[in-house]
């Protein structure tokens, strides 16, 4: 061995316990760029949810559980002369609370999952096959539920109460916890999770599918935007369509405290549902209202963070370059 050799090698030898080796700078730099593809991810999705939710916020389905069409797009209407265009977005900064961090983590989650999935199934890079494809939607829509669903909670209960029995939001918050205890904040939640999986799954499902598919057919790897907005639309009309009636039975479950009703299990509030009001007009109640809502929101969501995405690849690029 020569000099240099046993240099390294007494200097390694000499090591104390609590010393380490510094890490290479290929692996800080790789590190580096999987934090930077995170925050990426969060913003987009914030971003994306934000603008999807805003853009259905008039939408007459918002009315739907208390009257028919014609009278909801009368209700609109009416709003509209009496209290002018942007009345129609009112409360939209509350549901903002809810929507922006479920978005952020639901497609920040689903990229993680894309890579790890990838790099275990040796897809690392390219689309994945159709399974995996499919639990990488449905654990990025579980993993963003499990983490979000106390404000999906409080905003149900706002939604169904008079204005003067909450103030805020954080006044619901307090208010469940101490008259109902903190478990209250998690009801409906099994019911949520269990439409989460085929929704997120067939959503997300979908919209890489058709995104493959396109890039087969014709060659270009990014669809335009429209392409995009219209992929994404057939994406949450499968996917609504598959979870609605667990979707019902969640939010009968939520304000059940505030309504009257009594609901101890998934199949119990279903039961109750169909027996009350059918299958049909109970367990869809809404849902054609919702093909027009649902895929729009989905639509905007999934082309808005495709874009958001490209822009910032775009902006680190120019700032690499500018340097």
């Amino acid at each position: 061995m020569d000099q240099v050799g046993m240099g390294n090698a007494e200097h390694q030898g000499a090591l104390t316990k609590g010393e380490v080796l510094p890490r290479p700078a290929s692996s800080q730099s790789e590190g580096f760029k999987q934090g930077r593809t995170v925050l990426n991810s969060l913003l987009s999705g914030a971003f994306a949810g934000a603008v999807a939710k805003t853009a259905v916020a008039p939408n007459p389905v918002l009315f739907w559980d208390v009257c028919g069409l014609q009278e909801a797009y009368r209700l609109i209407y009416r709003t509209y002369l009496k209290d002018g265009f942007f009345s129609l977005w009112r409360g939209n900064s509350a549901t903002m609370v809810r929507v922006i961090p479920y978005a952020a983590i639901q497609f920040c989650a689903h990229e993680q999952y894309k890579r790890i999935l990838g790099q275990y199934y040796g897809f690392q890079g390219k689309a994945l096959p159709p399974v995996p494809r499919l639990l990488a939607g449905s654990l990025a829509g579980t993993t963003a539920a499990m983490i979000t669903y106390p404000l999906d909670m409080v905003r149900a209960r706002m939604a169904v109460t008079p204005k003067e029995m909450y103030s805020n939001i954080l006044h619901v918050f307090v208010r469940i916890s101490r008259e109902e205890g903190l478990q209250t904040l998690y009801r409906g939640f099994t019911p949520t999770i269990l439409g989460v999986v085929p929704y997120a799954g067939l959503s997300f499902f979908t919209y890489e599918t058709l995104k493959k598919i396109h890039a087969e057919h014709t060659g270009r790897s990014h669809p335009f935007s429209y392409e995009r907005l219209a992929f994404g639309a057939c994406a949450g009309l499968i996917g609504q369509s598959a979870s609605y009636p667990l979707d019902v039975v969640r939010r009968r479950m939520q304000t059940a405290g505030v309504t009257g009703h009594t609901y101890g299990s998934i199949s119990g509030t279903m039961r109750d549902i169909v027996r009350e009001e059918g299958v049909i007009r109970g367990l869809y109640k809404g849902l054609s209202m919702n093909w027009v809502k649902g895929p729009i929101a989905v639509g905007i969501s999934f082309m808005t963070f495709d874009l958001m995405q490209i822009l910032l690849r775009k902006f680190q690029q120019f700032g690499h370059s500018a340097r």
